[in-house]
């Protein structure tokens, strides 16, 4: 019998220090890339090129949706094959090996991106699909990235190792964030954001070589000689289907994974959809959207090293001593993760309380007809502020069709119709005073008093000052302030009436305290989660059951913003959004029947079976 291989063995600092400083590298696709600039590129681009919609495969589609289907058609082709790649990579030394290789995928995917402009008339499809080859592989590394957890240290440092990666990387991704909104807000060129995307990349790679020189490869017992392709496929598919029929073998492993199929899937709906909610159902401006984000990655950093502490007490606290306080005695991985549980719910429940306040004042209206005593007619002003509730005319529009509406009442509105694209868009002025203002003298009180009869089905707001019509507002059935008509709507009103309105809180600092409340638990639902699952999970099968607990994740990102859709067309969005805070409540539940315990003697016996010690 060859040598065994020692388990459970304790971390090496230098390589612990190597696997957080992936994340911290990787995190800046998911934040600058993912979440904050490229997603208003391309929408940008899409529309310069096509207009609202194009046809692919003789079916229009709006970019949002073309967007969707793609990220998520790659995100499920990784998912289908992780479980295979993990069963190989667990009997051959490849783990560390396959991760430089999907590394090299991602990174370079994403410096492509910032090549769009070289590719003139395409450039939306250009960033689509090196997202999508990015995409795959930020995905697959993230398989034997996080199948090399287990191999980093002992289960008793688990929490601390996963939790202080997912801090890193927060608060690399929030770091990089930050250089970049200041590149876009202060410099100006068409250079710019491509610059930042193509950065975003160059970052990934360089930290990530840090991985690569400090991490090495897991040590596996009577490794197996290189197979070919289809030698490999079989035994993959054959090892998963004897995995599945071990059920009984792993029983609270798997009954992990299922909870975790719930609780991981609401809660990636609930992040990857804020950056949708607000601007449309709460009328959030860029500026207030961003300000969250950057909130978010911030509070997330030192709250995932505050949920080590909580699991594991004073231990975890002698390490993290200069955050300035101490536990003594941890309460666990699993009632820690349900404590983070526990909060996502609340947060849903609070998003859907969250509402713009009534409108007090006439400068507070989108639209703003102002009377000029000299001209003797009015003249209109757009409200910047609030204009980010549709920036571009149709922006996830309802059934009301905004574009004729505007087309029917350019004289009087401050738009433009865009020879391109076919389709109006505000203009924001020509005052050198007021960038905003949009002063047109001549129009007539008639004009005006018909514009504003025809608000009804919009999503704006319209007010009046001075003159014949003075005092005069229309706020729009679908406009954000506009409660009423929807399931959940009379405790929405209650809240902001009797909560946000006392406390002063517009919708700004609602979403602000929601960023802040999400960036308090996600690094501890996060890194808990993962570590919870590696203590469960076999030293010599992590990568297979890491490709299972990867696939689990991929395909509840699909189901989540499926039912959230579903219910927001049945109902309204905040109705889907407390589906959302149901499928978390379920995963939660249902870590009552996870033995944490059973799940780590069942790894080790396993571990000892596969090495030969009995």
């Amino acid at each position: 019998m060859s040598e065994t291989v020692e388990i459970d063995r304790a971390s090496d600092p230098q390589a612990v220090r190597g696997y957080v400083f992936y994340d911290w590298g990787k995190s800046a696709f998911e934040t600058s890339v993912t979440t904050a600039i490229l997603p208003v590129w391309y929408a940008y681009l899409f529309l310069e090129a096509n207009g609202l919609t194009t046809s692919v495969f003789g079916k229009l589609m709006t970019s949002d949706a073309i967007w969707a289907y793609s990220v998520s058609g790659a995100a499920l082709m990784v998912a289908l094959v992780s479980p295979s790649l993990g069963v190989i990579a667990d009997r051959r030394a490849i783990k560390m090996w396959w991760l430089r290789i999907l590394t090299y995928v991602g990174a370079g995917g994403t410096i492509l991106i910032g090549f769009a402009l070289l590719v003139d008339g395409y450039e939306w499809l250009w960033i689509l699909v090196m997202f999508v080859v990015a995409n795959v592989g930020l995905n697959g590394a993230g398989v034997f990235y996080n199948a090399l957890l287990p191999h980093m240290g002992t289960d008793d440092e688990m929490d601390d190792i996963s939790n202080r990666a997912f801090a890193f990387g927060y608060l690399g991704g929030g770091l990089l964030l930050v250089i970049h909104f200041g590149m876009i807000l202060s410099l100006s060129g068409d250079w710019v954001v491509p610059f930042c995307i193509a950065s975003a990349g160059v970052w990934w790679y360089g930290f990530a070589l840090l991985t690569f020189k400090w991490v090495p490869e897991p040590p596996i017992q009577d490794e197996m000689d290189a197979m070919g392709i289809m030698d490999s496929t079989r035994l993959a598919l054959s090892e998963i289907k004897k995995t599945l029929s071990e059920t009984n073998k792993f029983r609270t492993l798997f009954i992990y994974m299922l909870a975790y199929f719930f609780f991981i899937d609401g809660i990636n709906t609930v992040t990857a959809l804020g950056g949708v909610f607000g601007p449309v159902v709460l009328g959030l401006t860029a500026t207030q959207l961003m300000i969250t984000i950057l909130a978010v990655q911030f509070v997330a950093w030192p709250s995932a090293l505050f949920f080590t502490i909580l699991s594991n007490g004073g231990r975890a606290g002698l390490r993290y001593r200069w955050l300035g306080f101490t536990i003594k005695e941890g309460i666990g991985t699993k009632k820690a993760l349900s404590v983070a549980l526990a909060g996502w719910v609340f947060i849903c429940f609070a998003a859907v309380s969250f509402a713009p306040l009534v409108f007090d004042s006439h400068d507070d209206h989108e639209i703003m007809y102002d009377w000029n005593e000299d001209s003797q007619a009015y003249e209109v002003h757009i409200n910047y502020d609030t204009h980010a509730i549709a920036q571009k005319l149709n922006y996830a529009a309802s059934e009301f069709d905004e574009q004729s509406w505007a087309s029917q009442y350019a004289e009087v509105l401050p738009v433009e119709l865009d020879d391109r694209t076919g389709t109006y868009d505000w203009v924001y002025g020509n005052s050198t005073d007021d960038p905003f203002y949009f002063a047109v003298p001549g129009f007539e009180s008639d004009m005006i008093e018909d514009l504003i009869g025809s608000m009804d089905e919009t999503r704006f707001s319209v007010s009046a000052y001075g003159g014949s019509l003075d005092g005069i507002t229309k706020v729009g059935i679908d406009h954000p302030t506009n409660l009423g008509d929807g399931p959940l709507d009379g405790y929405t009103t209650w809240v902001r009436d009797n909560v946000w309105a006392k406390l002063g809180l517009d919708v700004g600092l609602q979403f602000l305290l929601l960023g802040c409340g999400m960036g308090m638990v996600l690094g501890g639902s996060q890194g808990l989660a993962r570590s919870l699952f590696g203590q469960m999970v076999p030293e010599t099968r992590s990568a297979e059951f890491f490709g299972f607990f990867g696939f689990f994740g991929k395909v509840a990102a699909l189901i989540g913003p499926f039912l959230y859709a579903t219910m927001t067309l049945a109902f309204d969005s905040r109705v889907g959004v407390l589906s959302v805070a149901v499928l978390i409540l379920i995963g939660a539940l249902m870590m009552n029947w996870v033995d944490v315990e059973a799940g780590k003697k069942d790894a080790r016996a396993e571990d000892a079976r596969n090495r030969g010690i009995v």
